[in-house]
């Protein structure tokens, strides 16, 4: 009689030799797997306590308030299983069920509610949540767990936040997914959670444990995928096949792949991703802008609360859209209300500076890369996400009150509104891009309460280009005495975080902000005093 030993010798033995062939390929060109996370990862699941056939897998699922599944990216039935999991546990009944996939930033949220209500298609939902870009793994299967949620499902939401690629922040990653997936159990009570993410956070010590504190009367379970230790274990049942195995209370693993299988899908991942020629991606360049200048503003993105602090900025990073169609921009801009004349200017606006940001839609367009307009506009979004985007789903303005049907109407509220947030994105340009010049020196002087007033008198009953252009032309010239003050020591980040976080939509405050802001201006610098 063959030894447990001598079934898992050759049940594996073919497969070993192959397999080291493929990993010795991965290993050169990917070597996160030496990182202390994945180790933890890779030693917690060593061994099992018991086999489990199909029916005891869907008890210990229904009986589950979050289903954790672990998702190696790079194998397209990992995606599939998800879909499977969701599928069978609708036709219960007894509960609704929400997905929750790390595939998607939770930043994103907008993109994947405009698709699950059907107003964009598969084609705009793939390029919107840069999903070639920024995933890069098989697109069918995921979208085929997608269509099966909404299906089958009550909502779907994106759980993930930047940075991806750095394993030195992972941590926090998993924090954040563990908050999001505790306000979607405050947001649907009722339902049954399931989540798809990666299979490395899933080790006992990463967001299992951090999800049980977010949630602490909860019951988790853990489904694992092909792992391999447990796999090779099972290798020497006495079982023709073993479906599954428990690990503990909280933890089982399904078999659905080899590992070979499993590393082969990651090693072609590997080779295409390395055959890939694209045109520019100025995604990372905005993202790492706007990172820039949150660590020079000590801006924490992943503040769970708000305050001195934005509620979790890594959620509302914009989307950058490389060199769009005007007709792709109007498409995007009519969904939210905009005039004519409103997208005239904007498309005028991209196509003078080369870039541009577009508070209606939390997005950049570029087509051109010029340092000094995207690092202003990297600036005009943080301050705009600091104040919690007033403007994403709407174009009302600061000081509407005063013309409720009229949202452009040219008012001294938001005549004080366009100069701080024309002040706060030069200064930030100025931080970001040092080289850019200051205006015309002939203008310095003219800073003073009395001036901004008449400039405003001026302004409002001007037309809306040369409304723009006062209100600018003001706000650059406070913004470069911030920058000298800044560099004179006279201001800190601290206050400068404190006038991003104001929010300017009060009637009257734009304008307390002004005048407060030139009278320490005035105070610090002796030459605006003259």
């Amino acid at each position: 009689m063959a030894t447990t030993a001598n079934l898992r010798s050759r049940r594996s033995i073919a497969q070993l030799h192959a397999l080291a062939g493929v990993e010795r390929e991965i290993r050169a060109q990917d070597s996160h797997n030496r990182r202390k996370y994945l180790r933890e990862f890779n030693e917690a699941f060593r061994r099992y306590d018991s086999l489990l056939d199909s029916q005891s897998v869907q008890r210990a699922l229904h009986s589950a308030d979050v289903v954790l599944i672990g998702d190696y990216h790079a194998f397209a039935g990992a995606q599939r299983y998800a879909a499977s999991v969701i599928e069978q546990r609708s036709l219960t009944g007894d509960r609704p069920v929400v997905l929750g996939v790390e595939t998607i930033f939770a930043r994103d949220q907008h993109i994947l509610d405009e698709w699950w209500r059907r107003e964009i298609d598969e084609t705009e939902l793939r390029q919107r949540i840069r999903f070639d870009l920024d995933w890069g793994y098989d697109w069918n299967p995921f979208y085929e767990l997608l269509r099966s949620a909404r299906d089958h499902g009550e909502a779907i939401y994106g759980l993930d936040c930047m940075p991806r690629e750095n394993l030195r922040k992972i941590g926090a990653r998993d924090r954040h997914a563990a908050a999001k997936l505790a306000e979607i159990r405050e947001r649907h009570p009722e339902a049954v959670i399931l989540v798809l993410f990666g299979e490395s956070h899933l080790a006992p010590g990463h967001l299992p444990l951090v999800l049980q504190k977010q949630m602490p009367g909860a019951k988790i379970l853990t489904v694992l995928q092909n792992i391999d230790a447990l796999y090779w274990r099972a290798a020497g049942e006495r079982v023709d096949k073993v479906e599954a195995v428990r690990v503990n209370d909280d933890v089982v693993c399904v078999f659905n792949a080899t590992p070979l299988e499993k590393y082969e899908s990651y090693r072609l991942c590997l080779d295409q991703w390395s055959r890939c020629d694209t045109g520019p991606d100025f995604a990372p360049t905005i993202y790492n802008l706007i990172d820039s200048l949150a660590a020079f503003l000590e801006i924490n993105r992943y503040s769970p609360h708000n305050g001195t602090q934005p509620k979790f900025l890594v959620d509302m990073l914009p989307e950058v859209h490389g060199n769009p169609s005007d007709a792709m921009l109007r498409r995007l801009l009519s969904r939210k209300g905009i005039s004519d004349q409103q997208l005239k200017a904007m498309l005028a606006n991209v196509e003078d500076r080369g870039s541009s940001y577009l508070p209606q839609l939390n997005a950049f367009c570029i087509r051109q890369f010029q340092m000094m307009h995207a690092a202003e506009d990297a600036t005009r979004f943080l301050h705009h996400a600091c104040r919690g985007l007033p403007d994403r789903l709407t174009v009302k303005r600061a000081g509407d009150e005063e013309n409720v049907n009229c949202p452009t109407a040219l008012t001294t509220d938001r005549f004080y509104t366009r100069v701080v947030e024309d002040a706060v994105a030069y200064f930030g340009s100025r931080v970001l891009y040092p080289s850019r010049p200051a205006p015309e020196a002939e203008h310095s002087s003219a800073l003073s309460r009395a001036a901004c007033e008449k400039a405003a008198q001026i302004a409002v009953r001007s037309d809306e280009k040369k409304f723009e252009c006062i209100a600018r032309d003001f706000g650059y010239r406070i913004g470069s005495h911030m920058y000298a003050a800044y560099l004179a020591g006279k201001v800190k980040p601290a206050g400068l975080r404190r006038l991003f976080l104001v929010h300017l939509d009060q009637p009257g405050m734009a304008r307390k902000v002004c005048t407060a802001v030139i009278a320490r201006l005035r105070s610090a610098c002796p030459a605006l005093r003259a």
